[in-house]
């Protein structure tokens, strides 16, 4: 039975999880402490924190590991760099991966290789004086930790005046001695999930995002196919194949975030895994195959097929929220059985405290529709979300 490693045990690494029990593979998890729903379902499990690289090398080589995997987060990506180089896996590299995960090097990176992206300052966090290096840069601006994720330390400035807030929240969440602040380029938001495979870009699916408009965007849904013309999915193809190779990526998912301004697509970030927020469910619906199997087995070493069924499948989600902290006093579901309701899933249970909703990890369920069109999909959406009630208090 061959063993994979899955760092993180949340909401994004359970249907790895399961998918990887449902095929008979041997299942390890890592991850914190908490109450995190992965912990009940895998075969055997290690309390340790997934950044801490030197700690899951040693466990990876004792339990002599087949493969090593993440979906949905950033966090656990640099230490799946470095085990698939130390042990000889099939992954990203530790180098694409810090690529994938710094900002920084991400926009130097793009830079380098003619990545249309927006252009861009590192700032010391030390640096009280920063303000007359944004000299040249035309607002709006994006001030953003260069390692954190989930939307975490990324605030949108228009006036000088909201600087200082804006680098506190960066300086707040991060890791580094630097962040950067990059050009807001305005436009139509969207999204694409990739793989990459011994060198080949299998697919790009672009999708249309549901934002939420908070400090600065964030995700609360999508839905594909995103409609543009074919001359507009050529360039997003060229510009992520760019910024794949730009970057070293290969052997992994891949999640961008695009704009989209006058025709041009601007590539803002790219992951080296999978999309949160349904995306690899998005991925499995419209293209007809079980997404999280091919991310395993490719991780397993497998050479993987990714053709698609002749017949692609429309489909929206959307996050449940709530716009204020506090418990769970009910939650409803009043929608009755519906095959082109995919999925309804409450993240808590009535009693439990949640947050407001601001940034990806806030959420507190999902909905995943279907349908023979778009249109139909996004109705169907639309329906069911009106059926659920959740009240906090």
């Amino acid at each position: 039975m061959k063993k994979i490693m899955i760092l993180g045990a949340g909401i994004y690494q359970v249907p790895l999880i399961k998918t990887a029990k449902k095929n008979g593979i041997y299942t390890i998890v890592v991850s914190i402490p908490g109450n995190y729903p992965g912990f009940a379902i895998a075969d055997k499990v290690y309390y340790e924190n997934t950044v801490d690289h030197e700690t899951i090398m040693r466990l990876a080589k004792e339990e002599q590991i087949d493969g090593i995997v993440t979906a949905g987060t950033d966090v656990a990506v640099i230490t799946i760099g470095k085990v698939c180089d130390e042990m000889g896996l099939k992954g990203l590299s530790a180098e694409a991966a810090e690529a994938a995960t710094n900002k920084l090097i991400m926009k130097t990176c793009y830079e380098a290789n003619g990545v249309n992206t927006a252009r861009f300052r590192k700032i010391a966090v030390s640096d009280e004086n920063y303000a007359g290096k944004l000299a040249g840069l035309e607002f709006p601006l994006i001030f953003k930790s260069v390692d954190s994720s989930g939307s975490r330390g990324i605030t949108r400035v228009d006036t000088p005046e909201e600087f200082e807030a804006a680098r506190q929240n960066a300086i707040n969440n991060t890791r580094s001695d630097y962040y950067i602040v990059e050009e807001f380029i305005e436009g139509d938001e969207f999204g694409a999930q990739a793989f990459v495979q011994d060198g080949v870009v299998e697919f790009i699916l672009p999708h249309g995002d549901y934002v939420f408009h908070g400090d600065t965007g964030v995700p609360i849904g999508h839905y594909a196919p995103f409609d543009v013309s074919p001359e507009v999915i050529d360039a997003i193809r060229a510009e992520l194949e760019k910024a794949v190779r730009a970057m070293g990526l290969n052997n992994c998912a891949v999640n961008a975030d695009f704009i989209m301004k006058d025709g041009k697509a601007y590539v803002l970030e790219v992951g080296g895994r999978s999309g949160a927020t349904c995306l690899a469910e998005l991925t499995s619906i419209y293209y007809g195959f079980d997404y999280y199997e091919k991310i395993l087995r490719v991780a397993l070493g497998e050479k993987v097929d990714f053709t698609p069924a002749e017949v692609l499948t429309p489909n929206a989600s959307m996050l449940l929220s709530t716009d204020k902290a506090g418990t769970i006093v009910s939650q409803t579901n009043g929608n009755e059985p519906d095959p082109d309701i995919v999925d309804i899933h409450f993240d808590y249970n009535v009693g439990d405290s949640v947050r407001a909703f601001r940034v990806g990890p806030d959420r507190i369920g999902h909905v995943i529709t279907k349908g023979e069109t778009l249109e139909a999909a996004v109705d169907k959406l639309h329906e069911a979300l009106a059926k659920i009630e959740i009240t906090v208090e």
